[in-house]
């Protein structure tokens, strides 16, 4: 038994009024679990965008018809435009609009009839993946800004690779591009795709791996929905950018990738920089580097020129150089010096000589004295000192001579 805010508890018959008795169904609803998650399919009539962005709408059949609200946040995910007419599978719970006294289905997911179960499988992957991560923000690498090579797995005859070449000639010619061929749909594509992928994520000379193909179906898009291909996106060493459909599809390889881009050629052009808007700002900075090297070149003349300075202050060759010529000055005095000292000794020498020569023996001799020597050279004083035959020398003033005793 349940009683509500303003219900009558007396025994006698309950009076409801109109809110309360709206209230009291919209709990009815709410408490069947079964019209909390159901899908819904008809065809859309009278549909309404509001400025909020809120989308009104009636789904109807051949008998009934309800009212459906969908909110502008569930509607902003949308991928496809709904229209008068269109036949659609909405999902999302069912309650009561208190202030319109009417029940309606309030729309969290809306997708054209037929796509049912392929949505619902990508719905399943999409959060099963999710909750293991693959989608996170903090395993995402950034994307090389000046990339060498750039590798592209798309099909080899598709719209989408012709695309791709036209964006990269215009935008940055230098740039190679490493095509790996493969499948883009049906069911050998997703073992094509993690195959090339791997090839291009196991060299070492590319740089960024684009993943791509043209607009399509839910089922021609199907093979970037497989869990195989997340999974290679996930473990690939290079960044990839994926660019598969139109604006309005997503796919599992957009949320996995390291960047999402609309449309193939979108990919291309994230993948490289525009070299024509390089230009000025290559200019400008040639310009501040030119001036950055002059500069540095002029402070490092200045720096030259101080040291240069602090090393002639430094230098023992200004010592040198007075000691040099202290050197000369005192080799002069030295010089100057021994000659006086020669000439004292020489006059001191010629006194000396002088003294001898008044006492030398020669004088005596030079007045016709002689010396008479033995053969040993000792003077023989007495004539008593020689004997007959003996041999012995007479020394003159000019010279000497040899003798011998004979008597």
């Amino acid at each position: 038994m349940f009683s509500f805010m303003g219900q009558s508890e007396s025994p006698e018959r309950a009076i409801w009024t109109v809110s309360e008795l709206s209230s009291y169904v919209r709990q009815m609803f709410e408490l069947d679990y079964r019209l909390q998650d159901i899908d819904v399919s008809g065809e859309i009539s009278n549909f309404t965008r509001a400025a909020s962005g809120h989308l009104y709408f009636t789904l109807k059949d051949g008998a009934s018809q309800m009212k459906c609200v969908m909110w502008r946040n569930m509607a902003e995910r949308l991928r496809f435009r709904p229209a008068e007419g269109d036949a659609v599978v909405a999902h999302g719970r069912v309650s009561v609009y208190e202030a319109g006294g009417v029940y309606q289905l309030y729309v969290d997911r809306l997708q054209p009839a037929g796509r049912g179960d392929l949505a619902a499988a990508f719905e399943r992957l999409k959060e099963r993946l999710m909750a293991e991560g693959l989608f996170d923000p903090e395993h995402k690498q950034p994307i090389p800004r000046f990339p060498r090579k750039i590798g592209v797995v798309t099909s080899a005859d598709g719209a989408a690779l012709r695309d791709i070449l036209n964006v990269l000639a215009r935008r940055n010619p230098l740039v190679t591009v490493l095509i790996a061929p493969t499948l883009v749909q049906g069911e050998l594509a997703p073992a094509q795709i993690v195959r090339a992928l791997r090839w291009l994520d196991g060299r070492d000379d590319v740089d960024t791996i684009l993943i791509a193909r043209g607009g399509g179906s839910i089922e021609d898009l199907w093979a970037f929905n497989d869990e195989r291909v997340a999974r290679a996106i996930y473990d690939a060493r290079h960044p990839v950018i994926s660019g598969v459909g139109h604006e309005t599809d997503f796919t599992i390889t957009d949320f996995v990738a390291d960047l999402r881009a609309p449309t193939p050629s979108a990919a291309a052009e994230l993948a490289v920089p525009d070299l024509s808007s390089l230009r000025p700002a290559l200019a400008q900075i040639d310009g501040r580097l030119l001036e950055a090297v002059k500069a540095g070149l002029a402070a490092r003349q200045r720096a030259v020129r101080a040291q240069t300075q602090l090393l002639w202050l430094l230098s023992p060759r200004r010592t040198l150089d007075s000691n040099r010529q202290q050197v000369d000055v005192l080799t002069g005095r030295l010089t100057r010096a021994a000659v006086r000292i020669l000439d004292r000794r020489r006059a001191r020498l010629a006194v000396a000589g002088a003294s001898l020569s008044a006492v030398s023996p020669l004088a005596t001799l030079g007045r016709g004295f002689a010396i008479v020597r033995d053969a040993n050279g000792h003077i023989i004083r007495s004539a008593t000192a020689v004997h007959p035959g003996q041999v012995f020398v007479v020394q003159l003033g000019d010279g000497q001579f040899g003798a011998q005793v004979t008597t």
